[in-house]
């Protein structure tokens, strides 16, 4: 196979499960060849790949912690060898418990800034010399943001640090063709968002947009791709609020 007839490659973050699994399923179906990255849980991310091949597209499973510089690195490597190039990086792997502020531990913080802020600041150096030209990175951010909710300011925090990387990074790579943006979903139907939560919570959720419905992972993959796609070539720096008028 040349070159030209070579497969574009993302690499999604917390690729194997909930958003991140449906993002891999439609970047697969869009042409692209996914890296479905994640931290534990091999054999779902390996029943993703599995899924992904059975219908004839090209993925590969590759575990790393990415709030590990030699991890992220050792990740585009594996893209690297695997598929020889790599044009897309979708950073989507993060981690969310409500808890207030004055009753956070350092724990608390270190896990949230670890996953969500330095995960993603690993993921974009090391994008800086990896990615194609003309490439496309869209990192994940949220529509909590906006509501300033009680128990969320560790994660928000996480959160409006990933949209100022977005915003300078953007900037950083001019020339270079490559667009930077952040999708910023509002309430979305996952086992991370339901964590935690009481059914009458989750119910207050579902009817907060005028769209009266939670968010199915589908729904952001499809805001995804298109930021992935050529169409999109113009939008850059942006976050992309998707959440069905949420906030």
């Amino acid at each position: 196979m040349s070159e030209s007839d070579s497969p574009k490659v993302a690499i999604i973050t917390g690729g194997s499960r909930g958003i991140g699994a449906d993002i891999s399923r439609r970047l697969a179906n869009d042409g692209y060849a996914v890296i479905v990255n994640y931290a534990h849980h091999r054999e779902v991310a390996d029943g993703l790949v599995e899924e992904i091949l059975a219908q004839g597209g090209a993925a590969l499973a590759v575990q790393a912690d990415i709030s590990r510089t030699d991890e992220v690195a050792q990740l585009f490597d594996t893209a690297m060898q695997r598929f020889g190039r790599v044009d897309a990086l979708v950073n989507n792997a993060g981690v969310l418990k409500a808890v207030p502020i004055a009753e956070a531990a350092d724990d608390d913080y270190d896990t949230h800034f670890e996953t969500n802020t330095r995960g993603t600041f690993n993921t974009l150096r090391e994008a800086a010399s990896r990615l194609e030209d003309g490439g496309r990175i869209v990192n994940l951010s949220s529509s909590a943001l906006a509501l300033n909710l009680p128990g969320y300011g560790l994660y928000n925090a996480t959160k409006a640090a990933v949209e100022s990387l977005t915003r300078v990074f953007a900037g950083e790579l001019r020339g270079r063709r490559i667009t930077v943006n952040a999708v910023a979903p509002g309430p979305v139907d996952t086992e991370l968002f339901r964590s935690g939560k009481t059914e009458e919570q989750i119910e207050r959720f579902t009817h907060m947009p005028p769209l009266e419905r939670l968010g199915q992972p589908r729904d952001i993959a499809a805001v995804i791709a298109f930021l992935l796609s050529p169409e999109a070539e113009w939008i850059n720096g942006q976050v992309i609020r998707a959440n069905g008028g949420f906030a």
